[in-house]
């Protein structure tokens, strides 16, 4: 028996318009222009005799016909979707990676070389991640995000821990040879560093250590990644996750007198639920690195040695 079908075309332009809420973001995920969806979408109306969407351009709203049509086609096309990366599941190809900028510079690019080494026929695609939503839907195989160390609930089987988030003050060998850092109390008066996206990090290292949180009076960076870079320069002294740091004090290019403590957060890698052969070796790579990775000297750590 033959199918009636619309255009498959048209049914993944209305479900992505519907599903995102606006042509424009449909657009951006089918890699096409907001018209070519908007044309799908009429065309589908056309083949239906029915309204799928009312309202403004700016704010479209579904019809109760395109309510009950979203979510089994939906299904449907996660069922193609799933169906697909069975059959290609095999052990070479590519893999969609989220994580947040500075991690991606400062941690995992300059370890990516020992994986691409191990398997060549492996891509992994990095992407900047701006929330972790639902990984299917962003399109995306594994997120690596960070979380409170004690949840609430138990970390679901995609959940991977990596490693605990250490904070500590790291400043250049020469401004602390002029700063004489030693003590908490010696940050008072000094250059202190932050960053737009982690405004709380002094006062969250301060709480982790047991000390009055220091007055931050330095520039404050747009990105982490500025902030680490202007500790480098030597600019102020910078509070920062062991992990993104951990390269440039075994360079000597920055010190931590005061040590690391930990934060109460933990980096996880969340991967996808489907099958998928290039993912479990890219997360088997992931988490002997995290575990390979070198640990910090801790406040008290350093106290004993002083005394």
């Amino acid at each position: 028996m033959q199918r009636r079908l619309p255009p498959l075309n048209a049914l993944r332009a209305f479900e992505a318009a519907a599903r995102l809420g606006r042509m424009t973001a449909a657009a951006d995920e089918l890699a096409v222009t907001p018209g070519a969806i908007s044309r799908q979408v009429q065309q589908l109306e056309a083949h239906l005799g029915l309204r799928l969407f009312e309202g403004s351009k700016n704010k479209p709203l579904l019809t109760p016909a395109a309510r009950t049509l979203l979510p089994a086609l939906t299904a449907a096309l996660d069922s193609i979707e799933a169906a697909v990366r069975t059959v290609r599941d095999t052990d070479s190809g590519t893999l969609d990676v989220s994580c947040f900028s500075t991690f991606t510079v400062k941690w995992l690019i300059p370890r990516l070389f020992d994986f691409h080494a191990r398997y060549p026929g492996i891509e992994i695609r990095l992407q900047t991640a701006g929330h972790l939503g639902d990984l299917e839907r962003e399109r995306c195989d594994l997120a690596i995000t960070v979380e409170a160390s004690t949840p609430t609930q138990p970390p679901a089987t995609t959940t991977l821990p990596l490693f605990p988030e250490r904070l500590g003050p790291v400043l250049t060998p020469e401004l602390a040879a002029r700063t004489g850092l030693r003590t908490p109390d010696d940050l008072a008066g000094q250059t202190l560093l932050q960053s737009k996206t982690r405004l709380n990090a002094w006062a969250m290292w301060a709480q982790a250590h047991g000390c009055a949180a220091p007055a931050p009076t330095g520039p404050v960076f747009e990105h982490y990644y500025f902030t680490l870079q202007a500790a480098v320069a030597g600019l102020g002294i910078c509070v920062a996750p062991w992990h993104l740091v951990a390269d440039d004090v075994q360079a000597g290019r920055l010190l931590a007198p005061l040590g690391f403590c930990d934060s109460g957060y933990q980096y996880v890698a969340k991967r996808s639920s489907q099958r998928n052969k290039k993912l479990d070796l890219f997360c088997a790579w992931l988490q002997a690195q995290a575990t390979q990775a070198p640990l910090p000297l801790t406040a008290a750590t350093l106290g004993a040695a002083r005394l």
